[in-house]
């Protein structure tokens, strides 16, 4: 799934179904971080599997968009439709007309960025540019350090100072739960920096619960009180690195007290963060994705990331920072298909899938006229949900979803193809969190009719009359190919390891890279850039979100009951809004009450939760939850604008600002 530690499963399989699923015993894996546990969306992913909104068969629309009627067709029939459908708008309106969306779903390296990229690409359709998550984090990474990779989870007992920041690893990484209890338990200062106390008190030495966005604030307010105290590593830095004098400028402008206004924090803690973590060797931050949600997000992961190589943090076991761990394993493309490798010959138009609401409401030229959504659930889980849901209730727009279940955004295609889930297929998945790739054998005959993307987008180009020999590749042959196409810290992958499902660890000395010891930044001039072109032409430069109308700031996190939105349909059956004590006692709020949230795109009708986990004047609604979930079918997204960070293009969730207030 997509989640960075990537685990080790074992599942017990009687008469045909599934019985079991828990974590491989961590005697008898190969995998780091396993260890015996796996957490509880996994476990009972056999719950979506055998729900009884999976989708079996492929389906046609019968009644109007979004009342979920369909009918049973077969998959020679929805091919021909699909092709059909596709020729007639090409003809007319160009093959830009036609747009991929997706995500990651399950994420492998079969069932995203292979025989569906090469597909879209020959045929000409619109590019997505993926921004829901990760984008902005990824140009930075990119642009400073060349996405190197970084510190494994089980070196972080070796550091002296962990900072978690943006991050909860309770719900969304919960293999580095137990090196951080270890880590404190020899002495270590561990610290979260996140709106919400996710973390028990005697888990942690400092919780630094910032305001939404302010983030970069906080950062360079650090990195200004590093330079005053002279603790910059200049050694380092002028071998290593450049760019050094935009950033400090930019920290000059924050000195703590005023950063501690805008984060609405003490100031102390700000100034304990920053001398604990200077002072101490090894050091290391896990930068996580919460911080990048807002307009000031690929700022503030930029000055976050800095600050490993401002003190020097590199070059010990323990020492410098975690982000994506993906880039130290490379799949060659031209290994799979040559010079007409989808990167090489897909040219035409990007289009923003953090804006998919005016990607189809707006006039766009040429309009979108079809899509195909796979691995992903946009109604769900993109900004702006009531422009979304308009845009897909046009009659002219022509939608297919090849999805596990019957999805918020399923109920609106008009095609239905059904899709296998991880424990269905053969997958070959690429971690970026644990240092493992692995192979994926299916444990149970696929449901139905359900299969996989890359069998699917084989026929689709067959059926489009294109002769490319990937076309033909069959599921082996796919399988075959990646693993040959795919190195591991520059070493060939064995391919016969993901046969038999088992994992591949990396040539790292002790299981782990140390940073600028056994990687270096993979910049094209091995330097680190602490000014990455990415950030623009304002680098570091803060942009408060003001709406006096409404004060509170919204986030919505990850949660222990999704992943994003995958096991909706049956892990959350009931939408809760999470207010402080004291903005709810504002408002005459009470514990359990149904409340509204909402601002000038969308209100949700809930219920509210009162916990002092959450930070005042922020309030919280879970990442990914459905429609069916609210009193009145909008969930978070709803509430979320459209417009995008600066770098990278990315998702602006936690930009949204409400009002509460209780349902009399």
């Amino acid at each position: 799934m997509d989640c960075p530690d990537s685990c080790a499963l074992d599942v017990t399989v009687t008469e045909g179904k599934i019985a079991r699923i828990r974590a491989a015993s961590a005697e008898g894996s190969t995998h780091p971080n396993t260890q015996g546990f796996i957490c509880d969306k996994v476990g009972k992913f056999s719950q979506r599997v055998y729900h009884e909104s999976r989708i079996l068969h492929p389906q046609r629309r019968v009644g109007p968009k979004g009342e979920a009627r369909f009918e049973r067709i077969s998959w020679d029939e929805a091919i021909s439709i699909i092709v059909e459908r596709f020729h007639t708008i090409i003809r007319r309106w160009g093959s830009e007309a036609i747009l991929p969306y997706h995500y990651d779903g399950s994420n492998g390296l079969l069932s995203h960025d292979f025989l569906d990229a090469y597909f879209f690409a020959k045929l000409g359709a619109s590019r997505l540019a993926r921004t829901l998550c990760a984008a902005p984090a990824t140009a930075v990474a990119m642009g400073m350090y060349g996405k190197m990779p970084g510190v494994a989870f089980q070196d972080y007992p070796n550091a002296q100072a962990i900072l978690v920041w943006g991050a909860n690893p309770k719900y969304s990484n919960i293999h580095l739960v137990p090196y951080l209890r270890q880590a404190r338990k020899s002495g270590a200062f561990v610290a979260m920096i996140d709106p919400v106390r996710n973390f028990s008190q005697g888990e942690f030495d400092l919780h630094l619960p910032i305001y939404p966005g302010t983030d970069l604030t906080v950062a360079l307010a650090m990195i200004g009180l590093w330079h005053k105290e002279g603790r910059l590593d200049r050694t380092f830095l002028s071998k290593h690195a450049d760019g050094l004098e935009p950033l400090l400028a930019a920290a000059a402008e924050w000195p703590i007290e005023r950063a501690a206004a805008e984060a609405r924090v003490p100031a102390g803690d700000i100034e304990t963060l920053a001398r604990v973590f200077a002072s101490s060797s090894p050091a290391v931050i896990r930068v996580g994705w919460g911080m990048e949600r807002n307009r000031n997000g690929g700022q503030a992961l930029a000055a976050v990331m800095a600050m490993p190589a401002l003190l020097g943090k590199f070059g010990v076991r323990g020492g410098g920072y975690t982000m994506s761990n993906s880039g130290a394993a490379k799949l060659d493309m031209t290994k799979l298909f040559g010079a007409d490798s989808p990167p090489a010959r897909w040219k035409t138009r990007e289009l923003n899938m953090s804006q998919l609401g005016h990607l189809l409401t707006d006039r766009l030229a040429p309009p979108i006229q079809s899509l195909f959504i796979y691995d992903c659930n946009p109604a769900a889980t993109a900004p702006d949900q009531n422009t979304i849901l308009r845009g897909l209730a046009r009659d002219d727009l022509f939608t297919i979803v090849h999805e596990q279940v019957m999805t918020d955004t399923a109920r609106y295609a008009d095609l239905l193809l059904p899709a296998v889930t991880f424990l269905e297929q053969h997958e070959i998945k690429r971690s970026y969190g644990s240092y493992i790739v692995g192979g994926v054998q299916p444990a149970i005959e696929a449901c139905g009719e359900a299969r996989p993307n890359e069998w699917v987008f084989a026929q689709l180009g067959r059926a489009m009359g294109f002769s490319d020999e990937p076309f033909g590749w069959d599921t082996a042959t796919s399988m075959r190919k990646v693993a040959e196409a795919l190195s591991l810290g520059g070493q060939p992958f064995d391919s016969e390891l993901a046969l038999k499902g088992d994992v591949q660890g990396y040539p790292f000395p002790g299981g782990g890279p140390v940073q600028f010891v056994d990687v270096k930044p993979l910049t094209a001039d091995g330097k680190v850039h602490l000014t990455p072109a990415a950030l623009g032409l304002a680098p570091f430069q803060y942009q408060p979100v003001i709406q006096e109308n409404f004060p509170l700031a919204l986030v919505s996190a990850s949660n222990n009951k999704m992943i994003s939105s995958t096991l909706g349909e049956f892990n959350y059956p009931e939408l809760w809004l999470t207010l402080n004590p004291a903005d709810a006692a504002a408002r005459g709020i009470s514990d359990g009450d149904e409340v509204r949230v909402f601002n000038d795109l969308g209100e949700v009708q809930c219920r509210a939760r009162i916990s002092d986990r959450m930070r005042d004047g922020v309030c919280g609604l879970p990442k990914g939850a459905w429609r069916n979930s609210s009193r009145n079918g909008q969930t978070s997204t709803a509430l979320c604008p459209q417009h995008v960070n600066e770098v990278g293009g990315g998702a602006c969730f936690n930009d949204a600002r409400v009002q509460v207030e209780r349902l009399s």
